[in-house]
C-alpha cells in the first residue's frame, strides 16, 4: 500500500509539472510607469479580446506567465491605457525579456518568434503612419498601399512555415482588408497549408484555413462566371441526392423556378408538399421544372427529407450553407427566394406567392 501511494504520490506531482510546463514566461520593465496597470491581451485572429491586467513595481517590472500549450503558439499583446507597448509570439517553455516605454516603443529577448513579429508590428505601423501623413495626397496614398501589399506578398512567401504571416494575412485597413483581391485566395491557401504541416492544432492556423477555403470558393466562383459561356443568367452546378452534379443551364425547360430554401425550418419544408407539389403536377406536363437548392449544412438531413417526401423536381444541396458558392452568385439574403428563368432570361417579375406564382405559370404555359 505504502508504494502504491508512493507511486501514484509520483504520477500526481509528474502531471502537476507537466502542467505548469505548458507555459512562456515574459519578464520586462515599462519605462516611465511605476505601479502602473498593463492590460494582457491575446490575439482573436483579426482583434484583440482582453486576457488579464497586471501591476509592474516602483521600478516599472514585471513579470507574467502565459499558458501556451505544446505546439500551439500563443499572441500576446501589452498595452499601457490605449496604447500597445508591446506584442509577443511565445513558445512553449520560453522566457521572454521585454523593454519598453508608454509610446509603445519595445523590444524583446528570448523569444524568436517575438523578435520577427515585432518587425512585422513595425512594417505596419509604418504604412498606416506613410498613410497618415499623405492624407491629403491621394496619388501618394495609392503608391502607400500598393507598396505594403507587395511588401506584405513578399513576406508571407518568404515566411511559409512562421506563425507571424497570420497577423500579416489578417491586416486592416479600416473596414478593409490589405489582401483585398480576389487572387489572394491562393495565397491564403498556400499560406495555410504551409503553417497546418508545423502548427495543426494552432487556433490561428485552423482559422487562416476557414479564411483561405471561404477566399477559394468565392474565387472559384468569379472564374466560373468569366468563364462561363455567354448566358442570360449565371449558371450553378450542384450535387443532388445521388452525389450528381446537375447544372442549372443544363435544365431544359420553358420556365424554370430557381428556389433557395432551408431544409431546417419545417415552415419551408412543409412549403414543398402544400404549395409547391401541387403546382409543380399542374404545371410540369407544360414546361414548368424546379430547381430547388437547399441552403443546409446538413446534407444527409437534407437528402432523408428530399427522399421521404418524395419530391420530384431537381433538388441539390452542396452542404456548404451560407458559404455556398450558389448563395453568393445570385446574392441570396433571406429565405425562403424565388424566381423565374424564362426562355434562358431571368424574370423581372416578382413571384408574390401561390396564387401569384399559379398566375404567371398560366400566362406563361398556355
Amino acid at each position: 500500500m505504502r508504494n502504491c501511494s508512493k507511486l501514484l504520490w509520483a504520477a500526481v506531482a509528474a502531471l502537476s509539472l507537466s502542467a505548469c510546463a505548458d507555459k512562456a514566461v515574459i519578464r520586462g520593465t515599462v519605462a516611465d510607469a511605476p505601479n502602473s496597470q498593463i492590460i494582457v491581451k491575446q490575439l482573436d485572429i483579426n482583434t484583440y479580446r482582453n486576457a488579464d491586467t497586471l501591476k509592474t513595481k516602483a521600478d516599472g517590472s514585471f513579470k507574467y506567465d502565459v499558458k501556451v500549450a505544446a505546439g500551439q503558439p500563443e499572441f500576446v499583446y501589452l498595452f499601457y491605457g490605449d496604447t500597445r507597448i508591446a506584442g509577443l509570439l511565445l513558445e512553449k517553455g520560453e522566457k521572454a525579456v521585454v523593454t519598453a516605454d508608454t509610446l509603445g516603443r519595445y523590444t524583446v529577448e528570448g523569444s524568436e518568434g517575438s523578435a520577427e513579429l515585432a518587425k512585422v508590428d513595425k512594417a505596419y505601423a509604418d504604412f498606416m503612419a506613410a498613410l497618415a501623413a499623405h492624407a491629403d495626397e491621394p496619388t501618394k496614398m495609392t503608391q502607400d498601399y500598393i507598396q505594403h501589399y507587395r511588401e506584405c506578398v513578399r513576406y508571407v512567401i518568404e515566411h511559409p512555415f512562421s506563425l507571424t504571416t497570420v497577423p500579416v494575412f489578417f491586416e486592416q485597413l479600416g473596414d478593409s482588408p490589405v489582401f483585398a483581391q480576389e487572387t489572394d485566395g491562393i495565397l491564403f491557401r498556400q499560406g495555410a497549408d504551409s503553417l497546418k504541416t508545423v502548427y495543426p492544432d494552432s487556433r490561428y492556423v485552423k482559422a487562416l484555413d476557414r479564411e483561405a477555403e471561404r477566399r477559394m470558393r468565392i474565387l472559384e466562383v468569379v472564374n466560373q462566371v468569366r468563364n462561363a459561356p455567354e448566358s442570360n443568367f449565371p449558371d450553378i452546378k450542384l450535387p443532388d441526392t445521388k452525389g450528381e452534379k446537375r447544372a442549372l443551364s443544363e435544365v431544359d425547360a420553358k420556365v424554370i423556378m430557381v428556389h433557395f430554401w432551408d431544409e431546417g425550418d419545417a415552415a419551408q419544408k412543409m412549403m414543398s408538399l402544400d404549395t409547391l407539389l401541387p403546382i409543380y403536377e399542374k404545371y410540369h406536363p407544360r414546361g414548368f421544372e424546379i430547381y430547388s437548392v437547399c441552403v443546409s449544412v446538413d446534407k444527409p438531413e437534407w437528402a432523408s427529407s428530399v427522399l421521404g417526401q418524395k419530391l420530384p423536381w431537381i433538388n441539390v444541396c452542396d452542404g456548404l450553407g451560407g458559404a455556398s458558392p450558389a448563395v453568393i452568385t445570385y446574392n441570396i439574403t433571406e429565405l425562403p427566394t424565388s424566381f423565374l428563368i424564362v426562355n434562358g432570361e431571368i424574370s423581372t417579375t416578382p413571384i408574390s406567392g401561390s396564387a401569384g406564382l399559379q398566375k404567371e405559370l398560366a400566362k406563361l404555359l398556355r
